[in-house]
């Protein structure tokens, strides 16, 4: 069998109790000719536990640069994640709400006012490769959306094919096979690579790359699908590897869940097979897209342009690998679904800095705007990352909104603070958990009586989330 050396990455750190202090302001914006290259790398469906399989990424990304142990999605759906990402909203605002029409998918968002249109005003050459909003190319032709100066856009529904999928390469569909040197992440790759060295030194540009690993393939409308494959060179690899040893894994008694957990069965032999199957052709086919960042980065460093490009490495939500009894997929606000990976190596983000404060996708586009001295046309929900990284206090006392609404799952809001989490569901089930005493999720407070003025108090800062915009979300 074909290994990596895996280096450990230190997953969420225990966190503090909640500050009081008011958010420090942001950094002073940089001068025109300061402003960096933005590079976005962007994984599908993977959990900040495999980040232990990325040594690459761990050497040049975060050991280069601040890592965040408590970042989130908001939403924890694919395309109400990426709207997120690109627009600096939570769902609530941009309204994209699943990932079909027609209150989601592609055809939900409008395109004209997002961050490419924003970083392309102000003088920033934008190049997307990869997958973009889910439902591309579906209902209306796959042209490029606004704001992209190079485009190379997965085609749904080929999207999820590791090889044989089609893409449009600014605005003409083409298509690859199933030879070893098509496999998607490498195609995305060399593409990557071509875009640093054709626009070194000509100016800043902001780069986004979207390979759909670890998704599963060929996944049907309810998220079930095939295991990933793995690049041909690494065919093989983690053939063996156990699943992580969660205390939530088949949880034995889930009395305080909701009822949609409290009627899964147990996990079977069989079923644990299928997820050791998908978990380990996750990890073979990460593997490709730590080659990825190695081949991006090294392009950048040839170029001279290294030193002056942030890069953001993040996924857009995590995955369930039997925890709390589910087999497979997101949307459900535990941990192993909303809590993804992100490192920030560049100008202004620490080299081998640890930031602890509560962060999310909604602060991406923040951040890129701030870097870039870009102007938004949306009021923005998030905050610029490059304050928290220099400054432990930043954004101590902050909260963290998570909503789903359109979905096979039911429906929620919920409010994650440093030390809490307090669900509300739809069907009016609850719950809420010390993640400070139980980081796993095991054991709902929602009906103990010592929590209850906790379980107010925390229902009353939610119900201002659910509606916030702008400032009053930070």
């Amino acid at each position: 069998m074909r290994r990596r050396s895996v280096v450990a990455l230190a997953l969420l750190a225990p966190l503090a109790l909640l500050a009081g202090a008011a958010t420090r302001a942001a950094a002073p914006r940089p001068s025109a000719a300061s402003r960096p290259n933005l590079v976005l790398i962007l994984t599908d469906d993977q959990t900040v536990e495999e980040m232990r399989v990325l040594p690459q990424t761990q050497r040049l990304l975060a050991d280069a640069g601040t890592t965040f142990t408590s970042s989130y999605v908001s939403y924890p759906l694919c395309c109400p994640s990426r709207a997120t990402l690109i627009t600096g909203q939570y769902a609530h605002n941009h309204r994209v709400l699943g990932n079909k029409p027609p209150a989601g998918g592609f055809t939900a968002l409008d395109h004209s006012n997002t961050l490419p249109v924003w970083l392309q005003q102000a003088g920033y050459y934008t190049a997307h490769l990869g997958k973009y909003l889910n439902g591309y190319g579906e209902i209306v032709p796959p042209r490029v959306p606004p704001g992209w100066s190079r485009w190379l856009g997965l085609v749904d529904p080929t999207t999820y094919q590791l090889f044989d999928y089609d893409v449009s390469d600014d605005g003409t569909v083409v298509h690859h096979g199933d030879a070893p040197e098509e496999y998607q992440t490498d195609v995305l790759a060399r593409a990557a690579e071509a875009v640093v060295r054709d626009r070194a030194g000509k100016g800043p540009f902001f780069l986004s790359v979207a390979p759909v690993s670890p998704h599963l393939e060929r996944s049907d409308e309810n998220g079930r699908g095939d295991p990933p494959r793995p690049a041909p060179r690494y065919a093989g690899a983690f053939a063996d590897e156990p699943l992580p040893a969660s205390p939530a894994f088949d949880e034995a008694d889930v009395a305080d869940k909701p009822p949609y957990v409290r009627h899964l069965p147990r996990i079977t032999p069989a079923a644990r097979a299928r997820i050791e199957q998908i978990y380990r052709a996750e990890l073979a086919s990460l593997l490709a897209v730590d080659d990825l960042v190695a081949r991006i980065v090294g392009a950048l460093a040839d170029t001279g342009e290294l030193d002056h490009t942030v890069i953001v490495f993040t996924s857009d939500n995590g995955f369930f690998h039997g925890e709390h009894r589910l087999r497979e997929g997101k949307f459900l606000p535990y941990e192993e679904s909303v809590a993804v990976p992100l490192v920030v190596r560049g100008p202004g983000f620490p080299a081998g800095g640890v930031a602890r404060q509560l962060v999310a996708n909604v602060d991406l586009a923040a951040t890129f705007v701030d870097l870039a001295g870009a102007t938004a046309g949306r009021t923005l929900d998030g905050l610029s990352l490059r304050a928290l990284a220099s400054d432990p206090q930043a954004g101590a006392d902050r909260a963290l909104l998570l909503e789903a609404i359109e979905g096979n799952r039911p429906a929620y809001r919920a409010i994650r603070t440093p030390r809490w989490k307090w669900v509300e569901y739809s069907n009016g089930a609850r719950e809420l958990y010390d993640l400070v005493a139980d980081p796993h999720e095991l054991r709902s407070l929602h009906a103990a009586k010592s929590t209850a003025k906790t379980r107010e108090q925390l229902a009353a800062r939610l119900a201002a989330l659910a509606s916030c915009a702008g400032a009053s979300c930070r």
